[in-house]
């Protein structure tokens, strides 16, 4: 059973969920051959909604991976649109481009290489939505930095702010996640929820997501 979300639950929301393409399919069938830390497709599809319902033509991504999440947001940027994506590792910013240009939306969409902590404040703002996904230690220490990047009511979304429960003292006993990890995730839901600048829903899905809106307009 799911941590967060009991297994046949989840398996429900994703019958129900056909925005996802063959691209798509086979960069999630790769992913999970290696391992990688992709979200599934309900995040994908919550992503897409999320970039068409803000009317986003300017995305930040900290942590590509290989492109998964990026083509679900990139999909509903209008032609003009920007996707910038942030990713360490040089491999998988090879498959990344590769993977952008297979799902056609390579012309909206610029991956830097390198370490996003130190590239974040190498970027112009303001980005009408910022997806982090990066190191979770890290996530403290840029939350500054991009809610200062974001458009006043641009939307700050995090992943795995839950954690598999781990965040919960005693939920996970014993605890499978790395510690520090675990503790960072926990401080950053802590900073977002009291943030003044910021208005905080964390929803639980799959592995937690928190919505933030940057207050102002």
């Amino acid at each position: 059973m799911g941590q967060i979300v009991p297994d046949l639950v989840e398996r429900y929301l994703a019958s129900l969920n056909r925005q996802s393409d063959a691209v798509l399919l086979d960069i999630a069938r790769a992913g999970g051959e290696h391992r990688l830390p992709l979200v599934d497709a309900e995040v994908g599809a919550l992503l897409r909604v999320l970039v068409t319902a803000i009317g986003a033509r300017r995305v930040l991504e900290i942590g590509t991976a290989i492109g998964y999440s990026g083509i679900w947001m990139a999909a509903a940027l209008p032609k003009d649109g920007l996707l910038l994506t942030m990713e360490l590792d040089p491999a998988r910013v090879k498959v990344a481009r590769e993977n952008f240009e297979r799902a056609g939306v390579a012309d909206r969409v610029n991956v830097m290489a390198g370490d996003a902590s130190l590239l974040i404040n190498k970027v112009a703002g303001p980005f009408d939505l910022v997806f982090q996904d990066g190191h979770k230690q890290h996530y403290v220490p840029m939350l500054d930095r991009l809610v200062t990047l974001l458009r006043p009511s641009g939307l700050l979304v995090t992943d795995n702010v839950l954690w598999d429960g781990e965040v919960v003292p005693g939920f996970v006993s014993p605890p499978k996640r790395d510690g520090l990890d675990t503790d960072a995730i926990a401080e950053y839901n802590r900073r977002v929820s009291q943030d003044p600048r910021l208005m905080t829903a964390i929803v639980p899905m799959r592995d937690g997501i928190a919505l933030s809106v940057k207050r102002g307009g």
